[in-house]
C-alpha cells in the first residue's frame, strides 16, 4: 500500500491498524538537537484516546507510547524517530457479522475493489485509530514550532446546527469543554442535540478550526507547494473531513475585491501588518506573517448502530446493524489531529524555506561560522 508518507523535509510515515498488534510512526529529517520525552508525545494522544467522556467510543486504550529510537539523553539525535502504540482492547468479534457486507458510508467497497482484500476489523488502516501516528509526529512538530514561539490551536466551531457565538468564543476554555467547543453556551445546546442523535441511534457531524500564530512571513513554495496547498492535503487526508477551507473560505466568493483584499499598514514599531486577514495569513501560497486560519468539514460517524441496507460481497443487499463501539461525533477528539497534521505541514515548510534566500544559508555556513569551532 503507497501513500502512507507525508512531508518533504521533515517526513513521516504511518503503519499499523485499528485491530492489529499496534500502531506507529517514523518520523525521518526532524534536526538534533530537541529537547524530547514520551511525556510530550503522550499529552497529545491524551487528548485524542478514546473512553475520554460519554460522546467518545468506549473502546479502553491507555495509548502510552514508546519512543524506541531517534533519542538520546533527552534530545533528539538528528536519526529517524520512531514511536509506537500497541492495541490493548480490541474486539475484532464485534465485526464478524459484517465480514462478507460493505457497510455505508465506509471505505469498505473501494478498498475492496482496489486491493481485492480488505481488513474488516473496525476498518484496518482507513480506522480513525490511523491517526494515533500522526498526532505522535505532530507531537514532535510542535515541539520544533515552540522552539520557534510559533503556536497551533484547533478547536470545535460547530456541531450539526450548533455553531459556537464569536462575541462569547474564548480559547482558554477549549478543554474545559468535553466538546472542545470554546463556548460553554454552544457546548451545552450540543450536548443536548447529540443527546438526541444518540437516542435516535444516529451520529453528527461537525467543524474544526485551526489557528497557527507568530509564522513568519515566507513559508511556502509557490505552483504545486503552496503553503495553503498543502495544508489542505494535509488535512483533507484525515479520514472523515470533506471539506477544508482557508481564511474566509466559500465566502470569498460572494465578495467584491475592495470587500475581500487585505491592505497593508505598519504597527507601532514601523514594521508591515495587514489591516484584514480574509485570506487567513496566505497569499500567493505563502505565509504573509498574519495568524493563519483554516477550517476543516467533517461528516457525522458513518457507523451507526441502526439497521440499514447493506450490499453484500455475494451481491445481494442485507438489512444489518453495525456492532461494536463508536464516537457518536468525530469532532472532539478529532481536533488534535487537525493541530497535528497543521503542524507538520509548517515544520515542513519550515525546513524546505531555509534555502530559499543565500542570506539564510550564510547564516549557517558563513564566515562569521567557521568549522573550528
Amino acid at each position: 500500500m503507497a501513500g502512507s508518507v507525508f512531508g518533504t523535509m521533515f517526513k513521516i510515515s504511518t503503519w499499523g491498524e485499528s485491530h492489529g498488534k499496534g500502531i506507529g510512526v517514523v518520523v525521518d529529517g526532524c534536526p538534533a538537537g530537541i529537547p524530547l520525552c514520551e511525556e510530550d508525545i503522550q499529552v497529545y494522544l491524551n487528548r485524542r484516546r478514546p473512553g475520554q467522556n460519554r460522546y467518545t467510543t468506549a473502546r479502553s486504550e491507555a495509548d502510552a507510547v514508546e519512543i524506541m529510537s531517534g533519542v538520546f539523553e533527552g534530545k533528539t539525535t538528528g536519526t529517524p524517530i520512531s514511536l509506537i502504540v500497541l492495541n490493548k482492547d480490541q474486539r475484532s468479534r464485534d465485526y464478524g457479522s459484517i465480514s462478507e457486507l460493505y457497510r455505508p458510508g465506509h471505505a469498505d467497497y473501494p478498498y475492496d475493489m482496489k486491493y481485492g482484500f480488505r481488513d474488516y476489523r473496525g476498518g484496518g488502516r482507513s480506522s480513525g485509530r490511523e491517526t494515533i501516528g500522526r498526532v505522535a509526529a505532530g507531537a514532535i512538530a510542535m515541539k520544533m514550532l515552540s522552539e520557534l514561539g510559533i503556536t497551533v490551536k484547533a478547536y470545535v466551531s460547530a456541531i450539526g446546527p450548533v455553531s459556537i457565538d464569536r462575541s462569547r468564543m474564548d480559547l482558554s476554555l477549549t478543554e474545559e469543554s468535553p466538546l472542545r467547543m470554546p463556548d460553554l453556551d454552544a457546548t451545552e445546546r450540543a450536548q443536548q442535540y447529540l443527546e438526541e442523535c444518540m437516542r435516535a441511534l444516529d451520529s453528527s457531524g461537525g467543524v474544526v478550526e485551526c489557528v497557527a500564530e507568530h509564522l513568519p512571513a515566507g513559508l511556502g513554495e509557490p505552483v504545486f507547494d503552496k503553503l495553503d496547498a498543502n495544508l489542505a492535503r494535509a488535512v483533507m487526508s484525515i479520514g472523515a473531513v470533506k471539506a477544508v477551507e482557508i481564511g474566509d473560505g466559500t465566502l470569498v466568493s460572494s465578495r467584491r475585491g475592495s470587500q475581500n483584499n487585505d491592505g497593508y499598514t505598519t504597527d507601532a514599531e514601523g514594521k508591515p501588518v495587514k489591516a484584514s486577514n480574509h485570506s487567513g495569513g496566505i497569499l500567493g501560497g505563502i505565509s504573509d506573517g498574519a495568524p493563519l486560519f483554516l477550517r476543516a468539514s467533517f461528516k457525522p460517524t458513518a457507523s451507526i448502530a441502526q439497521v440499514q441496507t447493506m450490499l453484500g460481497r455475494d451481491g445481494k443487499c442485507h438489512d444489518e446493524s453495525i456492532h461494536g463501539r463508536h464516537d457518536p461525533l468525530i469532532v472532539t477528539r478529532a481536533v488534535v489531529v487537525v493541530e497535528a497534521m497543521t503542524a507538520l505541514t509548517i515544520a515542513d515548510h519550515l525546513l524546505m524555506a531555509m534555502s530559499s534566500k543565500m542570506e539564510n544559508i550564510k547564516k549557517v555556513y558563513g564566515a562569521d561560522n567557521g568549522t573550528d569551532q
